[in-house]
């Protein structure tokens, strides 16, 4: 016949391992109150949780059938992510109206065929900038490094940039938008140029715009090609020689 101890030794075993169990749960509830006393870990844990009321509508939770179209993944307006300050715009020179581009434009020509910055810098007249074009190299960088007379316009995003430091290049070019209708960007560039002594060229190939110049003094040189956005903003690709 079993002992009683045998007998009984089924139903304590489980009783001795909760009690184990218990000891971890105390340990374990005073590391979560110890952390709590940390002002920033609590407030992430009692903070309630942030819902879009937009994305939440279309999320289509109690319906039986999917949702009648996609998800929005809209492509976010050119104000989203930059310089939110103002600009004065009041004070800038007026652009002159542009002269019709003749057949024979080069830099009308490669803004319309080429497909990379490099490309459109090697066809560009000023010889010290289509000679350093095939030492270009591409990163966001470089948009802050335009020359300091004719930099990028504040509220500006960037869509690619390159340039090149090799021998005695200094050749910068950026492809941005802007929200500011093109009228608006002619009149920021060309007040900028004129006022650091660049001339200053406007011309109109189809919807293209081009405004570009050089200067004497160190033979620097810029050009920029603009196109009005679908919304009422500009896209412009713009190459100078002189860059910082």
């Amino acid at each position: 016949m079993p002992s009683r101890r045998a007998f009984y030794l089924p139903f304590l075993l489980p009783l001795a391992l909760a009690g184990c169990g218990g000891a971890d749960s105390l340990n374990d509830a005073d590391e979560v109150s110890g952390n709590a006393a940390d002002p920033a870990l609590a407030s992430a844990l009692q903070d309630q949780i942030m819902v879009d009321p937009q994305l939440s509508r279309q999320a289509n939770g109690d319906a039986i059938r999917p949702p009648g179209q996609p998800y929005s993944g809209g492509v976010p307006s050119d104000a989203v992510a930059t310089n939110t300050d103002k600009i004065d715009m009041a004070g800038l020179m007026k652009t002159p109206a542009p002269t019709q581009a003749d057949k024979n434009c080069t830099q009308c020509a490669a803004a319309r065929e080429s497909v990379t910055l490099g490309g459109i810098a090697a066809r560009q007249r000023d010889t010290r900038t289509s000679q350093c074009a095939a030492s270009m190299t591409y990163s966001a960088a470089w948009a802050n490094r335009l020359p300091a007379d004719l930099p990028l316009f504040p509220q500006a995003r960037v869509i690619e940039a390159a340039g090149s430091e090799a021998g005695q290049c200094a050749l910068r070019a950026v492809s941005f938008s802007a929200a500011q209708p093109m009228q608006a960007m002619l009149d920021w560039y060309y007040t900028k140029a004129i006022k650091s002594g660049y001339t200053a060229e406007h011309q109109v190939d189809g919807d293209q715009h081009i405004l570009g110049g050089t200067r004497d003094r160190d033979g620097g040189a810029y050009v920029l090609f603009l196109t009005t956005r679908s919304d009422g903003g500009t896209d412009i690709d713009m190459v100078a020689n002189n860059g910082s």
